[in-house]
């Protein structure tokens, strides 16, 4: 037998930059990211509207196209704006996927032309996918519009689309090619996705830096109130924990079973489909964060007091820590929202490795749950009769 080992490294690189206005002719920071290493032709591109910010924003396509027009000697829009799905069911848009395809042959768009997708982290998803598979890979440039994807899903490498039943079953690694966080786009959110995408804060925050977590619980109100400032510093710096996880991790492309940054997930995935996406990624995020830190506690991982701390954090930014989901009786008669830990086990692949708190600012990675007591936790959590009424 004769074996040739190979080994291929290969470096990713991609700017995050942070502005406002950033469809204003006079902000450069677009046309600059899409003409990055570019001589002669003009950058071609096709622009990609949730359908949400276009509604919060009844001038932005207008705006887009006047954009590339001052532009014109340097970029092509090869078409107007195309609004598409926004929200959860944006990762169920099949059918959007194959019109970006279809649109990409039209419009003879190559390697090195741009899909940039202005929307919330599932649209991004949607489009990134459909990027990726376009000629093996085209240009991706995300402009996240929400908290959650301006500080994660809009950061990262990868992407997903739900399939069989269960969420991010399908997807790719694919870095972007650049990534603009236009702070703007924050001051129109619900504010449901204003705290919704708090979660994520206080995600790495719990398992990675202390202080950031003090910081959090002390601007919590701020942030339930809708302090533009307090926000986008509060985005500016859980971007900044996730990218430097995913550059200093050593695991990018999730090869390994951990994924510290899914502390919380495996339940709130499953809180999802199991209300049928009516519950948002970001208060099922705060749910499955709020369970597993009790489960830490009654595992003396954490202190009773570094418990509540997380608890009050959560709740007075205005994130739910209860879901009456989690009691949910599966056909096996026990809480349905266990089997999410098959889930997400299938999904990492190997053993199953949950990620919990081992006091603020650490983290251990442990591969058996002990039901009966995840059980008791979830029962620790469920609200006194009173407090259920309010």
């Amino acid at each position: 037998m004769k074996t040739i080992q190979q080994a291929i490294s290969v470096s990713f690189r991609y700017p995050v930059i942070f502005t406002h206005g950033v469809f204003d002719p006079k902000n450069t920071a677009l046309v600059k990211t899409l003409t990055r290493g570019r001589h002669t032709t003009r950058a071609r591109a096709l622009v990609v509207v949730d359908d949400g910010v276009a509604a919060a924003w009844p001038a932005l396509c207008d705006e887009i196209t006047r954009y590339f027009s001052a532009h014109n000697a340097s970029l092509e829009l090869v078409r107007a704006p195309l609004v598409v799905p926004g929200g959860e069911q944006a990762k169920n848009e099949w059918d959007t996927v194959r019109e970006l395809m279809t649109l990409a042959a039209a419009e003879h768009m190559d390697r090195h032309s741009y899909f940039v997708a202005v929307g919330g982290g599932s649209m991004l998803d949607m489009v990134g996918f459909a990027a990726a598979l376009i000629h093996r890979g085209l240009r991706f440039v995300r402009l996240p519009t929400t908290v959650l994807a301006q500080n994660d899903a809009g950061v990262g490498v990868k992407n997903g689309m739900n399939a069989v039943g269960a969420k991010n079953f399908v997807g790719t690694f694919a870095p972007p090619f650049a990534v603009l966080n236009d702070g703007d786009f924050l001051r129109t959110l619900p504010q449901c996705e204003w705290v919704g995408g708090v979660a994520e804060a206080f995600k790495v925050a719990i398992i990675k830096d202390a202080h950031f977590f003090d910081y959090l619980c002390k601007k919590a109100a701020a942030l339930r109130d809708r302090d533009q400032r307090v926000m986008e510093r509060v985005v500016h710096k859980t971007a900044a924990l996730h990218l430097e996880h995913i550059a200093t991790a050593g695991d990018p492309f999730e090869f390994g079973s951990a994924r510290p940054l899914d502390f919380g997930h495996w339940a709130a995935h499953r809180l999802e489909l199991l209300s049928d996406f009516t519950l948002g990624h970001g208060p099922a995020v705060a749910v499955g964060i709020a369970l597993d830190s009790t489960y830490a506690m009654l595992k003396r991982l954490i202190t009773p007091a570094e418990h509540q701390s997380i608890i009050d954090g959560l709740a007075t930014c205005g994130l739910p820590v209860w879901s009456p989901l989690l009691e949910r009786p599966g056909s096996d008669g026990q809480p349905d929202v266990l089997v999410g830990l098959e889930q997400f086990r299938e999904h990492l692949g190997g053993r199953l490795c949950v990620t919990l708190p081992r006091s603020i600012g650490d983290k251990v990675e442990v591969h058996r749950i002990d039901l009966p007591l995840m059980v008791e936790a979830i029962g620790r959590l469920r609200p006194a009769p009173a407090e259920e009424e309010k």
